[in-house]
């Protein structure tokens, strides 16, 4: 059962950071790796083959802490936004959806210096 804009390379990225650490590190085999997500080997191993859709937030979130990754890429792959992100979305969705379709076409140099002034209290 695929889902979600990036079909088929969710479970293909998954399986590519383990594989990758698997091969240095025998802590990231297939079953370890689930059980210290909380999540079964088979279900795990379903999700690298897209075969299930991605997991919830709160297991995406071990993954990507598990395999070292953004948590938010983590949660973009699986065609998901973190809770935390969504709560600031609605508390004003038309100011944000205005915003992200502005955004959407302006190069990455001029969003890196929106993001900073931001962050930075540059008003």
């Amino acid at each position: 059962m695929k889902q979600g804009a990036q079909v088929g390379k969710f479970g293909d990225h998954i399986r590519g950071l383990r594989e990758k650490r698997a091969g240095f590190d025998s802590a990231f085999s297939l079953r370890q790796v689930a059980t210290r997500c909380g999540i079964t080997p088979a279900y795990l191993s379903r999700v690298e083959r897209d075969e299930v859709p991605p997991p919830g937030e709160e297991t995406l979130v071990k993954l990507a802490d598990e395999l070292d990754e953004d948590r938010d890429v983590m949660l973009a792959l699986a065609g998901k936004i973190s809770s935390d992100l969504r709560a600031v979305i609605l508390a004003r969705p038309r100011l944000f959806a205005e915003l992200i379709r502005a955004l959407k076409s302006a190069p990455e140099h001029a969003v890196l210096r929106i993001v900073r002034e931001v962050r930075d209290g540059d008003w």
